[in-house]
């Protein structure tokens, strides 16, 4: 009898806690998502991506980033100005530095070009970090948007890594080091930031839960957002 009340006991104390449980899991806070009302509001149909800012030690690095900027945004449904377009006619304004660009209102380049709104793009980050048996690329940027009356509209930042893998495991130990070490040599003198940039800007304008809404000339297939 006393062991029967003690297999009660302990079912209903198993029950108590699961329970317990279950209403912790419930009241998980889910992430908030961002706030777009101003995005939404302002509507705008063309975007002008300007010349990107480079924190960067690679001298290259924003002419990469800023090829790799129209498409997510045009697959967004938006129109884009042609980039290599846009900084002829800065260069012709007078504005041949990213960074005195970014200086100057946002009406006066909306203005210029006759656009809804103006994409500023930062790099904050540019490099692979060599550690013998591996190369960590790595690419972080800033992004923001601002209305042609100077109002930001949207803004978010990516940061992404990239570190080789090596399949060795068919190799001796010391077959596998070398083999590691080579492969992180030539990422090092040759990093590949390109992948990780497209997929930065896919995740950020696209994919992401900050992702840019449909814009007026985006063609919604059947079953996708």
């Amino acid at each position: 009898m006393n062991s029967t009340k003690s297999f009660s006991g302990k079912f209903l104390y198993v029950l108590a806690l699961s329970a317990g449980l279950l209403s912790l899991t419930g009241c998980v806070t889910q992430p908030t998502k961002p706030d777009q009302s101003a995005l939404v509001a302002a509507a705008p149909r063309s975007i002008l991506i300007v010349p990107t800012i480079n924190r960067s030690l690679d001298v290259d690095a924003p002419n990469y980033v800023l090829a790799s900027l129209p498409i997510p945004i045009a697959e967004r449904g938006y129109y884009v100005f042609p980039v290599n377009t846009t900084k002829f006619v800065l260069e012709q304004e007078g504005f041949y530095e990213a960074d005195r660009i970014h200086e100057q209102p946002p009406e006066s380049l909306a203005k210029l070009f006759g656009t809804d709104a103006i994409l500023y793009v930062a790099i904050k980050q540019w490099d692979a970090k060599f550690a013998v048996f591996t190369t960590v690329v790595t690419v972080d940027f800033d992004y923001r948007l601002v209305s042609k009356n100077g109002v930001e509209l949207w803004r978010d930042n990516k940061r992404m890594q990239y570190q080789p893998q090596n399949n060795n495991n068919a190799m001796s130990p010391m077959a596998a080091l070398v083999t590691a070490a080579i492969n992180a040599a030539v990422t090092r003198a040759a990093p590949n930031y390109m992948p990780l940039t497209q997929q930065a800007n896919q995740e950020v304008f696209v994919t992401g839960p900050n992702a840019l809404p449909n814009g007026p000339y985006r063609v919604v297939e059947p079953g996708k957002r």
